[in-house]
């Protein structure tokens, strides 16, 4: 966005140009040659109605959002699920704002740096309008600020960006701007605690590797991976999955290793009811702890079988219909020309390459589960789900 942009976006009459048109198509907007601006109107019309579920509170607001910063902005239920809080805390990496307007309703004070000068113009316009007024953003590089900072905080957080220069998205933390592990020693020297948020791709074993001792959590919304965030500070060391709004399980690193993988079955008819983990759970290999004693589990990727409903689990649970291996040739003939909702867990098939080969139909008008327990296939008839 450009300067110009953003100062036609501030005008009173663009602000209420946008607010009457919210619920318009932006096609239509865009065409009204009633409108002055009308494409940067419909372009903003666009995002808004794209936030409304990922930012409420700057949907509500009307706030204005440029492209590439909202794309890769936290949603406002990630940012406010940080478990950091205090009298002081500096955001390394403002961006839109999102987990600096988190942070300001848990800190007394808030520096937010934003290296771009219209992004950080824009982030203060915003917040103006959140009625936030104890966050300071600050333009300038977290290492410029770093190393011209007198300040100490009580927490740190950073975010690094993590697009290359082509637009590749990037995992690895020594890739992303700022590189974090180059930047450590500078951001010892200002606060002890210090929270990274990285990439829902980046493996959680590396992170204690990388860091030493630490907390590392995985997060997700309605079963997507959104999140790792890893915690340094003095707390006990732990794992944790959460699916925000269900449930979370969090267990101390060195009891991770007592949990183990259920031992072969060779007849899985007797169970009554599949548990899909959550992709929190398996993006945090935390599955055979988190079902210890609840289910029978037999791999990271795989799916939890129970006798009786287990009861706070971080899954989805089904009862059991029919079951069969999946080679047979009853199951074919049930399956022929069905509509069927597939989900397919630890098996080396595509839901494409299922679907060709039992000729299913696009549907929903049954539930199938497609997996692979002890080295053998199965398809498993998914009936109620377990509330």
């Amino acid at each position: 966005m450009t300067q110009e942009e953003f100062e036609i976006l501030t005008h009173p009459a663009l602000r209420e140009a946008i607010d009457e048109n919210i619920n318009r198509d932006v096609v239509q907007i865009a065409l009204d040659k009633h409108l002055d601006h009308a494409s940067l109107i419909a372009t903003q019309v666009k995002r808004l109605q794209r936030a409304k579920t990922k930012l409420p509170s700057y949907y509500s607001v009307r706030a204005i959002l440029p492209p590439r910063a909202y794309e890769q902005s936290s949603s406002e239920l990630c940012a406010a699920n940080k478990r950091l809080s205090g009298q002081s805390v500096a955001d390394l990496t403002c961006g839109l704002g999102i987990d600096t307007l988190a942070l300001s309703g848990r800190f007394k004070r808030v520096v937010s740096c934003e290296r771009d000068a219209i992004l950080s113009q824009i982030t203060r316009y915003n917040l103006a309008l959140l009625g936030v007024d104890n966050v300071e953003v600050v333009t300038c590089s977290a290492e410029e600020y770093l190393e011209q900072c007198t300040e100490q905080f009580d927490w740190i957080f950073i975010d690094p960006d993590r697009r290359g220069e082509r637009g590749e998205k990037l995992v690895k933390l020594e890739e992303c701007s700022p590189n974090v592990i180059a930047l450590l020693p500078l951001i010892k020297q200002h606060s002890k605690y210090l929270c990274i948020k990285c990439s829902p791709l980046f493996d959680t074993a590396q992170a204690e590797r990388i860091f030493g001792p630490c907390t590392v959590e995985t997060i997700s919304i309605a079963s997507e991976c959104k999140e790792v965030n890893i915690y340094l500070d003095n707390r006990t060391p732990t794992l944790a999955a959460e699916a925000i709004g269900l449930a979370r399980f969090e267990i101390a690193k060195e009891e991770v290793d007592r949990y183990c993988f259920s031992q072969a079955v060779q007849d899985i008819s007797h169970y009554k009811y599949l548990i899909l983990p959550d992709v929190a759970l398996v993006h945090s290999r935390l599955t055979a702890a988190a079902f210890a004693g609840k289910a029978d589990i037999w791999s990271h990727n795989g799916v939890a079988l129970a006798l009786e409903a287990p009861q706070a689990v971080l899954g989805r649970t089904f009862e059991i219909g029919e079951v069969y291996p999946l080679g047979s040739k009853e199951l074919k003939k049930r399956l022929k020309g069905a509509k069927v909702e597939i989900f397919s867990r630890d098996i080396p098939l595509s839901n494409n390459e299922i679907k060709s080969k039992f000729s299913l139909r696009t549907g929903a008008d049954s539930r199938w589960c497609f997996t692979r327990i002890c080295g053998k296939m199965y398809a498993i008839e998914l009936k109620r789900q377990i509330e």
